[in-house]
């Protein structure tokens, strides 16, 4: 799938060809977030836009900062829009923000206006809009994107008629107004099906942007707001040095090895002071730079940087379980409800299957490109269908095909002046995962640690470092975390390879001191701690490339992860944190282990044993909404309110109603 925008005509005469990067920022580098924009734009101004669906954002920064935009990426982006490549909704919103906001401005010429309107009536906005095209419409962001941007197309084109659809921009507004609402009631009362992904955190921000900017519905306006400001809070307080280093529900591989690249530290720079303006996977540092009626609690930057603070634990909980999504109104029972109940991607898990088939047949999917794993089993799964077998069928085979199903999650982040832990605890153990990313340990930008299954050698996700083959069974306690693998074969539609064995990404050169000692491998990062301790013997990768010497082998099929992380003011030094760990009993025994840990006392998991210390069993699920320092929200809630010393910060949905003490 080619996700490159290209350029054919000629770039502004001091255009940047080469890259200048940025310096990444431990510290808030600016007190205020007028310098931090400004940073941002000279950031903008030295560097060249990615070629990707997100280019046309740098150039409308460019424009913002009084620099002269690359016309031919504006262009490059409406041929994207035009051939309906996936992501293509991506290049839309900053096409639509172009004419909202910067229509008459005298650095944009009259024929890239005109081919902007042009494009925007000849979009495809739903799948039931005609065309076939391989978009991706239905996950949680792009759900949020294309609905978004047909009731902004309409609102600004209420008397034109929208080519592919016949509709008019004031009909378009009425179709998409409900979906908007709906997805957003979602997402207030139950959070995100992505959970904490800095993927698509990026992609909602920038949709709710636009919104809050020229949505003339007041309704919608403060409701996207409120969601804005629920995803800074959860970047905010899963965010360490800049880093939005959690468990997640949606990640790369780049991303995941890289974190410094993920796709939200822009943001997080732009909005909190710390990280680095990589330019790499990001558009929501733009939108945000560019909006003229979102601002920022001053709550929400607090948190972000409120990394003196000894410890803090954030317990939450997200999403919801396909089989109960009766109760959210979400019944299997029209393509209405499947569009949402597909940002779950649900797909064909047994209680939306067969409504599923009927939206592939109905809106042409069989050839969308996303489900070719679906495509060569068609005759199989219509047969299945014909027969009323299909959702016995999808239960047979379910944890192959619900591996994409972002059901609720309960997830658990520990954060220290130098370290952060983050995982979603016994989190759908034994079946495959997509893109779900269960556990990581941060002590620097890119100084990370995690474990997965990889499911194949190459190939769309899951693949070799992102997703699962199998998903482990994982409980935290502060700062231990205890991962499970184990790898079964089991009756597969979709991923039939799953390698032998489970592996660790630890890149030793991005630690001070990396050392082993009687099956421990220990790690320093400035004055915070590892210790890695696999059940049965490892390997270093050593072959030639980006894991040698990173990659951490242990060829078994079942195998138990322990990670302990420590810090020079409560541990003392590294070799004393080290003897300590060493002096530490451990017992496996089956899937199980006894972990008589020197900070947490003695730990009891297993993969069908609860998680107890010292006696005592820790829930691993069932958490509130938010349940932290700064926060204590119930599951689902209908007011949230975030404090931190002075600063406080109210949402309260049922009144859309949005209260701070201070914005910054």
């Amino acid at each position: 799938m080619d996700l490159l925008i290209a350029s054919h005509s000629p770039a502004p005469a001091d255009y940047p060809y080469t890259s200048t990067p940025d310096d990444y920022a431990s510290e808030p580098f600016a007190a205020d977030f007028e310098s931090r924009r400004r940073a941002f734009f000279d950031f903008v101004r030295r560097n060249p836009a990615p070629p990707s669906p997100k280019a046309p954002w740098f150039e409308l920064a460019r424009l913002a900062s009084g620099s002269q935009p690359h016309e031919g990426i504006l262009l490059g982006a409406l041929d994207y829009i035009d051939a309906r490549q996936d992501c293509a909704d991506f290049s839309l919103h900053a096409i639509l923000r172009l004419l909202y906001q910067y229509r008459h401005h005298q650095r944009i010429s009259q024929p890239v206006l005109d081919r902007s309107e042009e494009s925007i009536l000849n979009f495809k906005y739903w799948p039931d809009e005609p065309g076939t095209d391989s978009m991706c419409t239905w996950t949680e962001s792009h759900y949020l994107l294309f609905a978004s941007a047909a009731y902004l197309a309409g609102q600004l084109f209420p008397d034109k008629t929208f080519i592919n659809s016949g509709l008019s921009g004031e009909q378009l507004m009425e179709r998409h107004r409900p979906r908007l609402l709906r997805w957003m009631n979602l997402r207030f009362f139950t959070g995100f099906s992505e959970w904490l992904s800095h993927v698509t955190y990026d992609e909602h921000l920038t949709a709710l942007l636009n919104l809050v900017d020229f949505c003339k519905d007041e309704e919608i306006r403060v409701r996207a707001a409120i969601l804005i400001d629920l995803i800074l809070f959860e970047m905010a307080a899963n965010n360490y040095l800049g880093v939005f280093g959690s468990a997640n529900g949606r990640s790369y591989e780049e991303s995941k090895k890289w974190v410094a690249q993920e796709s939200t530290i822009d943001t997080c720079k732009l909005i909190f002071g710390r990280g680095v303006f990589s330019g790499t996977d990001n558009m929501s540092a733009a939108a945000f730079a560019l909006s003229a009626g979102y601002r920022t609690p001053r709550v929400l930057y607090e948190i972000a940087n409120d990394l003196n603070r000894p410890e803090l634990l954030q317990r939450q909980r997200s999403g919801i379980c396909i089989d109960a999504s009766d109760w959210w109104d979400l019944e299997p029972k029209d393509f209405e409800n499947g569009m949402l109940l597909l940002t779950y991607e649900s797909y064909l898990h047994p209680h939306t299957a067969r409504l599923f088939v009927k939206m592939l047949d109905t809106f042409g999917w069989w050839e969308n490109e996303y489900f070719h794993p679906f495509q060569k089993k068609r005759r199989l799964i219509k047969l299945l269908n014909a027969l009323g077998l299909l959702p016995w069928a999808a239960r047979h085979y379910l944890r192959d095909v619900s591996r994409s199903a972002r059901e609720e999650v309960n997830i658990y982040t520990y954060r220290t002046p130098d370290y952060m832990l983050s995982s979603a605890q016994d989190y759908r153990k034994g079946y495959g995962g997509e893109q779900q990313h269960v556990w990581q340990a941060t002590l620097g930008p890119n100084a990370v640690c995690f474990t997965t299954h990889p499911a194949r050698r190459q190939g769309q996700p899951p693949n070799y470092w992102s997703g699962s083959g199998c998903l482990p069974r994982v409980a935290q306690i502060k700062n231990v975390v205890i991962a499970i693998y184990r790898l079964e074969r089991f009756p597969s539609l979709t991923v039939e390879e799953a390698l032998p064995f489970t592996h660790a990404w630890l890149p030793r050169d991005q630690f001070e001191e990396v050392l082993e000692r009687e099956g421990w491998i220990f790690a320093r990062h400035g004055d915070g701690y590892l210790a890695l301790l696999s059940e049965n013997p490892y390997e270093w990768r050593e072959l030639p490339g980006e894991d040698q010497g990173r990659e951490i082998v242990v060829p078994a099929k079942r195998n138990i992860w322990l990670c302990e992380l420590g810090r020079r003011e409560v541990d003392g030094d590294f070799s004393q944190f080290i003897q300590r760990i060493l002096q530490a009993e451990v017992l496996f025994s089956g899937s199980n282990v006894v972990y008589h840990s020197p900070s947490q006392g003695v730990l009891e998991f297993g993969w069908r044993r609860p998680l107890r210390q010292d006696g005592r069993e820790i829930p691993l699920n069932e958490y509130p909404r938010y349940a932290s320092p700064y926060v204590q929200a119930p599951f689902p809630p209908e007011k949230i309110e975030i404090q931190l010393n002075e600063h406080n910060l109210t949402l309260d949905w049922l009144n859309a109603q949005r209260r701070t003490s201070e914005f910054i």
